[in-house]
């Protein structure tokens, strides 16, 4: 099986090119606070550098992180001002140091597309889930001008853009492998956000190998020339891309309850 992609070398940078508006994180935060409030302790699946682990533990959700990259949590521990207020664990998530039933809920937010077992992961979360918990996810992936540079960027390369793990916006076989393991799948509302960057930083982002789809040309003059070739494309297709309104998305989560 092949191995869940680590964000080692994206440490450094992670913060810049993924995330939201202030206002989408400030609704991303509400809504899982809602959802995992009076649970006890629940865990993150791919805390990375503690976006999300860090805003909930201020909030007073007792969140423990786990990760496969030590520098994405040594980051976290750096935002936190040298010590982590909450524990961390480097593991994968398809073999997780972690007793059954320890958790009153889990969460994870891009990150299954990274698991090329991600059914098997699925299936670790919910081990570690106690009955009544909740698994929450949120896949990523919402199209527009984005996805269609990326598809670019695929016919230039030559390489294939599709993740290693679960398909971005797979929700149905999510949903379908979830009720396999007799989860109970539950609807919360989309959350409306706007691009943080917009086209320019996104094509910034290509020419400086910060995406885990860019990693795969590993001749850097190939990536150059590819870069460069698809901004002129996309600059013929948009215009300006520094003067293209911010595309507006919806936040997807699912819930997907553990019988009791």
């Amino acid at each position: 099986m092949e191995d869940s992609v680590a964000f080692d070398r994206a440490a450094e940078y992670y913060d810049r090119t993924r995330g939201l508006t202030a206002e989408g994180m400030r609704k991303t935060i509400d809504l899982l606070s809602g959802e995992l409030v009076d649970r006890g302790r629940v865990l993150e699946v791919g805390v990375g550098t503690g976006q999300l682990a860090l805003p909930l533990h201020e909030a007073g959700i007792p969140v423990v992180g786990l990760d496969l990259a030590r520098p994405m949590m040594d980051k976290l521990v750096e935002k936190a001002g040298g010590r982590s207020p909450l524990p961390l664990i480097q593991a994968d998530a398809t073999r997780m140091p972690i007793r059954d039933h320890a958790f009153g809920g889990v969460y994870l937010r891009w990150v299954l597309h990274l698991i090329p077992d991600w059914r098997g992961a699925i299936a670790e979360l919910v081990r570690v889930v106690r009955p009544g918990g909740v698994l929450l996810t949120s896949i990523g992936g919402h199209g527009g001008r984005n996805s269609e540079i990326q598809n670019r960027f695929a016919e230039l390369t030559g390489v294939s853009i599709e993740p290693p793990g679960l398909r971005l916006a797979g929700y149905d076989q999510l949903d379908d492998a979830a009720a396999t393991l007799g989860l109970i799948r539950r609807d919360l509302p989309p959350l409306g956000d706007v691009e943080r960057d917009g086209l320019d930083v996104f094509m910034d982002g290509i020419a400086n190998n910060m995406y885990s789809w860019t990693w795969k040309v590993e001749d850097p003059d190939l990536l150059a020339r590819t870069a460069a070739e698809v901004r002129r494309w996309a600059e013929d297709k948009y215009g300006p891309l520094d003067q293209i309104p911010l595309e507006e998305y919806e936040l997807v989560w699912h819930a997907y309850d553990v019988p009791v």
